[in-house]
């Protein structure tokens, strides 16, 4: 039987160029006969197997690229090919041309209109039985592509095998491979408007990817059983605002290494990083991004794969692993995420189906000079369906409890970094992005219903960032602040003695402090790039540093906002961090670093036991100065309140100066304890410590009728609590 087609169709056919492959292949009706046709390049022979029979059929070459046919026996709805090889191995196959669209009309609607809530069960590899049979089923969307389709191991890497089905309407291609599985290699091949063979592709969607120098995306199903039923089920809808926060913030590739610099495992991680979180009392862990990048010296903030755990760890499930660990432990985990830019590796995103498909055509709203990355195009539905897909996918599948979302500003604003001529302003003449701004506060929204929060790392004066979008806000749990972080360590690096002419830089942070729902961040970008480490940055000789280094987490752990520290810090780290080697956890064989360790711990345990230093962080009333004027001696003196009106007080002598008899006003009159001294022996520190308490005097300070005298510690923050109010009984009596 010689093919009716004309020459031209069966030359398209044959070299996967033909734009509707499952109007040719499969089963086709043709002049009232059924027709089974099928392309197979590598095959030296192809025999139809009918229904359940084992009479094996040979089918008609029609064209010598491999496209054979048969006409289908009568009353035989199913079959399968049996490929003969040039050395003489057969193969028995079921035909992916034979097999429906996954896709049903809801679900291609909703990914048309840019809102499937569920884009990553719908688009990507996914592992499935159809017809009773198995496979993947894989979906892609490249509206501007003439020809899509999977290559692998499963086909010898030929674009001819498996070109896949175009939904027109939506731009969505799609096709079931029968006998693919777990483990299996994948690519795209897409051929542009012209026709035109564009690079290979990785798999925007893909939940596992090779290992480099390869770029492959892997076909990967999930068998974790999580074990923290209890932790998801205590998660709501509204955040608990009043919790301690202690964020340690960690890169997973150097936090710490095995021998010969080996990169540990999700799985070693988790018994190593969990119990070190719990034991210096952080409540939070937060990742530097752990989505799959192709550059280590990125940090991850460069993605390519924004649905897959990057397999420098091991696979999606040790992952998955890991952050069960943390949750069993009662450590919340935040994961940075970074939906402003993406890299211009060819396997990527870029001009992915010959066009600009997730960037901006336009480089003034689509490129970052900074970086020399693209920037999602906030402008289109299906990428916007792509982002929070990407959020949400993290959520649900990998129990993320927030993201931290990476370089807002440069989001909000179509002037960052742009000089003049360079941008062009919104419809009303301004600079913000509004696409981008509409884009943020749907994430938000979508994020706080799935009873995640988010951190929005945003350094500008944008107002409401971390506001309710009903109420005008950009929807963002918590914003850093910059501002704090900045100020406060320009005043650390100076000496003491210019200390006083900078007193501000302390006290400014107070008139925006309840602003925002802050956090105050200690990260990884003031530990780089010539900046020195936190320690590296504190003046004096080796005592004053150490002493500084205590005195400024001290008084940041009594300042309102949430805490984050990144790793290292708690060890007074002596270089800059360095991606590329573990932390220098020998330096705690030496007793001052072991100090800052013991001071991170008991500073930890303190904020979260004490209400009054987190309980109303984002309200002034938890809030109150008792003196912030002194600035000739470089104290500050403040009073931190719990909702119940139980309080603190918090006090900064920074000078290593010991301020001797130094009064300073109470609200209330009766005997106060030290509940933390950062300059006690068991953190380095000199020793200078009221062991026994203060009782306070009928002498009026600062407008108050009762006051404390004692003598200040150098360099070091205090905080104090009344134990015994003046009618009590004190224990000594």
């Amino acid at each position: 039987m010689s093919s009716q087609l004309e020459r031209a169709t069966l030359n398209a056919l044959a070299d996967g160029r033909y734009f509707d492959p499952f109007s040719l292949l499969g089963i086709q009706f043709e002049n009232g006969r059924r027709i089974v046709r099928t392309l197979q390049p590598h095959a030296k022979s192809v025999a139809l197997l009918a229904g359940d029979s084992s009479e094996a059929l040979l089918m008609e070459k029609v064209h010598p690229a491999g496209l054979y046919e048969i006409e289908m026996p009568a009353r035989k709805r199913r079959y399968r090919l049996r490929l003969t090889f040039a050395d003489g191995s057969c193969h028995d196959i079921h035909d992916a041309y034979c097999f429906p669209s996954t896709l049903g009309d809801l679900d291609l609607y909703l990914l048309g209109q840019g809102s499937h809530r569920d884009i990553f069960r719908k688009l990507g590899a996914h592992p499935t039985k159809v017809q009773g049979v198995n496979g993947t089923f894989f979906a892609i969307w490249a509206p501007n592509a003439s020809r899509v389709s999977v290559i692998g191991g499963f086909n010898d890497w030929d674009g001819r095998c498996h070109v896949m089905r175009l939904h027109p309407g939506n731009g969505l291609w799609e096709i079931f491979i029968p006998g693919v599985g777990d483990g299996a290699q994948y690519k795209f091949e897409l051929l542009d408007k012209q026709g035109e063979l564009l690079p290979l592709k990785s798999d925007p969607m893909g939940q596992f990817h090779e290992a480099p120098p390869g770029n492959a995306s892997v076909v990967y199903s999930s068998h974790h059983r999580w074990k923290d039923d209890q932790w998801m089920a205590s998660m709501t809808t509204v955040p608990n605002m009043d919790q301690a926060i202690s964020i340690y913030e960690v890169h997973l590739g150097s936090w710490r290494r095995g021998a010969d610099n080996r990169l540990l495992t999700y799985r070693e991680l988790a018994d190593k990083l969990v119990a070190y979180v719990v034991e210096l009392g952080f409540t939070h862990v937060e990742l530097l991004p752990v989505t799959e990048h192709p550059f280590d010296g990125s940090w991850g903030y460069q993605p390519i794969g924004m649905y897959a755990p990057t397999q420098r760890f091991g696979t999606p499930d040790d992952f998955r692993f890991l952050v069960d660990k943390l949750h069993q432990a009662g450590i919340a985990v935040i994961m940075d995420w970074v939906p402003a830019h993406f890299p211009r590796d060819e396997h990527g995103l870029r001009r992915f189906d010959g066009t600009a498909l997730y960037e901006h055509e336009d480089p003034q709203k689509g490129e970052h000079s900074d970086w020399g990355t693209l920037i999602f195009n906030y402008d289109r539905r299906e990428v916007i369906n792509y982002l929070v897909g990407s959020a949400l996918y993290w959520i649900d599948e990998f129990h993320i409890d927030s993201l931290r979302v990476d370089a807002v500003a440069s989001m909000l604003y179509l002037d960052y970094s742009r000089e003049v001529g360079e941008w062009s302003p919104n419809i009303y003449g301004g600079n913000e992005h509004l696409e981008a701004v509409e884009f943020i506060r749907r994430l938000n929204e979508v994020i706080h219903s799935y009873k995640a929060t988010s951190f929005a790392e945003e350094s500008t004066a944008w107002p409401g960032v971390s506001r309710p979008t009903d109420a005008g806000g950009l929807g963002f749990t918590y914003k850093w602040n910059m501002g704090w972080m900045n100020d406060t360590l320009a005043y650390m690096a100076e000496d003491p003695v210019h200390r006083k002419y900078h007193h501000d830089k302390l006290t400014f942070g107070l008139v925006y402090a309840f602003d925002e729902n802050f956090v105050l961040p200690l990260s990884h970008d003031e530990v780089v790039h010539g900046k020195r480490s936190l320690l590296g940055r504190m003046p004096g000789d080796d005592w004053q540093r150490f002493a500084n280094l205590r005195a400024y987490y001290g008084f940041m752990y009594g300042h309102p906002g949430k805490k984050l520290l990144f790793m290292g810090a708690e060890i007074a780290q002596e270089k800059e961090w360095n991606h590329d080697q573990s932390l220098d956890w020998h330096l705690l064989e030496n007793a001052s670093h072991q100090g800052i360790q013991n001071l991170v711990r008991d500073l930890n345990n303190v904020y979260r036991d004490t209400a009054a230093l987190h309980e109303l962080d984002f309200s002034s009333e938890g809030f109150e100065w008792i003196d912030w004027q002194d600035a000739d001696s470089s104290v500050l003196c403040w009073l931190r309140r719990a909702a119940d009106g139980d309080f603190v007080i918090c006090i900064s002598n920074f000078t290593p100066l010991v301020r001797k008899g130094y009064r300073f006003g109470v609200p209330e009159a009766g005997l106060y304890v030290e509940l933390l001294n950062t300059d006690g022996k068991r953190y380095g520190g000199s020793g200078v410590e009221a062991t026994d308490g203060i009782q306070s005097e009928q002498v009026e300070a600062h407008g108050r009728p009762c006051s404390l005298q004692m003598d200040l510690p150098p360099l070091a923050t205090l905080i104090l609590k009344m134990k015994e109010p003046v009618s009590g009984k004190l224990e000594n009596e």
